[in-house]
């Protein structure tokens, strides 16, 4: 072998490695998480100080790193699964070994609940602390003992909710009915998409599509009604509350419509995609939360984590 040649091989090597890594940790849906973590934050407070700028940046750090310790833990306790019916994922396949999975997996929760801590000292707040370590206990129960149980997608609803209360406890005033309705809402969607998605490697049946399919419906709609109980909503909403109406109307056809596809055709990759999309499709309903109490500018902000996610998205595996 040439000089040239082994170097190329190096090369491709490492693209592969890095490849490999990248699918393991799911990035196009992390940024879902940062935009979770983002609206929370920015719905009950602007960003004015460089201290606002801190924090924001380390509870983003803190969401990212405790998502991807989730999906890596869960490929890690889920191997055998994922060698029968998806050997071509990075454990299975041997692009990353078990150990160093295992080990990645455990060092991010421990990274993202310290980040959630050191965002709450310097806000004077221990909240970010006390919910990040909570939300690194359901992780934990939902990779262990409840993904292959009738609870699983609950507990994978109650990490999203805790998410983006993890944005929310940078407040200094306690949580009302709106607070919890956006982040109840928004457990309620992912609890449903949970369903939905949960035999996307095989055909699933109907009837466990249209319960997902419902669900998700369900946590929209509870996410929706939040405008009924907040006094922050952006005036020209509470001049039209109709705008806000048909926004979520048409946000609920974009998620459903592929839903109802893979329930006239359960078929792993019509699953698959619609899984997809209602993942990618919680920037969408971050943003609109945002926009309803903060205006357009910092939606605009939420909704630029789309562009990354959709380019990751081309190459790396999302479920």
């Amino acid at each position: 072998m040439t000089l040239d040649e082994e170097k190329r091989e190096r090369r491709l090597t490492g693209e592969s490695t890095l490849t490999a890594y990248l699918e393991l940790l799911r990035v196009p849906n992390v940024f879902t998480a940062m935009a979770d973590v983002a609206m929370g934050v920015l719905f009950v407070r602007a960003i004015a100080t460089p201290i606002d700028g801190w924090m924001l940046g380390l509870l983003l750090a803190a969401s990212s790193m405790l998502y991807a310790s989730g999906v890596v833990l869960n490929d890690v306790f889920d191997l055998e699964h994922d060698a029968e019916h998806r050997p071509e994922r990075p454990l299975p396949s041997g692009r990353v070994s078990l150990a160093a999975a295992r080990w990645l997996g455990w060092q991010l929760l421990c990274i993202g609940v310290v980040s959630a801590c050191v965002a709450g000292f310097i806000t004077g707040n221990f909240r970010p602390g006390i919910i990040a370590a909570v939300l690194a206990g359901c992780i934990v129960l939902y990779n262990t003992v409840a993904r292959q149980t009738p609870a699983g997608p609950v507990v994978m609803g109650a990490c999203r909710m805790l998410n983006v209360l993890l944005g929310m406890s940078v407040t200094a005033v306690p949580l009302g009915a709106e607070h919890w309705m956006v982040a109840g809402g928004i457990g309620t969607y992912i609890a449903g998409v949970t369903l939905f998605a949960r035999r996307e490697s095989t055909r699933s049946s109907r009837m466990q599509l249209a319960a997902g399919t419902i669900v998700t419906i369900l946590g929209i709609v509870l996410f929706a009604g939040f405008t009924e109980y907040s006094d922050q909503v952006v005036p020209l909403l509470q001049q039209q509350p109709q705008r806000w109406t048909l926004l979520m109307t048409i946000l609920s056809l974009l998620i459903g419509w592929r839903m109802v596809r893979a329930i006239s055709e359960p078929s792993g990759a019509m699953g698959k995609a619609a899984g997809t999309q209602c993942i990618l499709s919680l920037v969408l309903l971050d943003a609109a939360a945002c926009y309803a109490v903060r205006g357009m500018f910092p939606a605009a902000m939420i909704l630029l984590l789309l562009i990354p996610a959709i380019v990751f998205g081309r190459w790396i595996e999302s479920t």
